[in-house]
């Protein structure tokens, strides 16, 4: 069922662009998505986003142009008239609007979201779907058994569920759901902190290739114990959206790194510095601490990341899932 609402209508467009407009308004891109299924980047910083409140010093404040949405992917099938947000972020406002005009302008259209966890950068954005705001009429929230409970039995949560805003729909770990005849996503389970809710990533299958959206876990070290394999998630899927959080262990003086534990980009990196140059490339690290200097495509740690053969996701790129 399409959930459209006339208050929220856009201007028509006569292309879709690959580029979402930038914080600052700016298109990124202005090449045409020739395919008919694929994923947009609406964000690319941790939870909190860039800049973050009481860093002050941040130059983001200042310059636009360096500020960063929180971490989150459209998905659109054109084919079936479809779209999809996974996380619903603080930023939920912006990125509907540019999940809206990648496609074509029609106005907001919303066919589920999917949560990855319990973290504030990944589903405070929901309270947009309620009656202080949207109002929104039963849109389908897709999300694990713990993540879906603490919905519904929690304020204002289970607000948006009594007055229908949302309609939760329960996943299982490793359960596929179809999407369309050539479309599905399966969640994966991966260790990182539960205060409240069990985490996942994604996988999301297409007829010609398969991505994963994965911005959170503590280590890869953690998951192999639980008999997850990196290598194997990097050789079983053509486009990898990876937890980048930090770039280095060092980026936070005064915090206890313990207690909000990811594996850096450099970690990263080194753990798959034996695959091949074309392996590599289909890392995209995401979900950037405001702290992270890979944030300047001018930084040395831009830098290292690109010759060593890897990518960080940019605002506004798009990975076509049926070419």
């Amino acid at each position: 069922m399409k959930h459209m609402f006339k208050n929220l209508g856009g201007s028509s467009a006569a292309l879709a662009l690959v580029a979402c407009a930038a914080p600052n308004g700016a298109p990124s891109a202005n090449k045409p998505i020739s395919c008919d299924m694929f994923l947009a980047v609406l964000g690319t910083a941790q939870d909190a986003g860039k800049p973050q409140i009481s860093v002050h010093s941040d130059p983001a404040w200042t310059d636009p142009s360096q500020a960063k949405l929180a971490s989150s992917l459209g998905l659109i099938n054109r084919a079936d008239d479809t779209r999809y947000l996974f996380d619903a972020t603080p930023d939920i406002r912006r990125q509907a609007y540019d999940l809206d005009h990648i496609d074509d302008g029609r106005g907001f259209a919303l066919d589920g979201v999917f949560l990855t966890h319990g973290h504030m950068g990944h589903y405070l954005g929901l309270a947009h779907l309620g009656r202080e705001a949207m109002g929104a009429k039963s849109v389908p929230v897709y999300a694990m058994p713990k993540m879906a409970e603490f919905l519904r039995t929690n304020g204002p949560w289970d607000q948006l569920v009594a007055l229908k805003n949302i309609d939760i729909q329960t996943l299982a770990d490793g359960g596929t759901l179809q999407l369309g005849q050539q479309l599905s996503v399966t969640p994966f389970q991966v260790p990182h902190r539960s205060e409240y809710t069990e985490t996942v990533g994604y996988r999301i299958s297409g007829p010609k290739a398969r991505a994963i959206y994965l911005p959170d876990i503590d280590s890869w070290t953690a998951w192999e114990a639980q008999g997850g394999s990196l290598e194997t998630l990097v050789a079983e899927n053509d486009r990898l959206y990876l937890d980048a959080t930090f770039f280095s262990g060092a980026e936070l003086p005064g915090r206890d790194m313990s207690l909000i534990p990811h594996p850096t980009i450099s970690t990263t990196m080194e753990k798959l510095a034996g695959l091949s140059a074309e392996q590599r490339d289909k890392i995209h690290f995401i979900h950037l601490n405001h702290s992270n200097p890979a944030h300047d495509k001018n930084s040395d740690a831009s830098a290292q990341v690109k010759d060593k053969g890897f990518n960080i996701a940019q605002e506004g790129e798009h990975f076509c899932l049926s070419e």
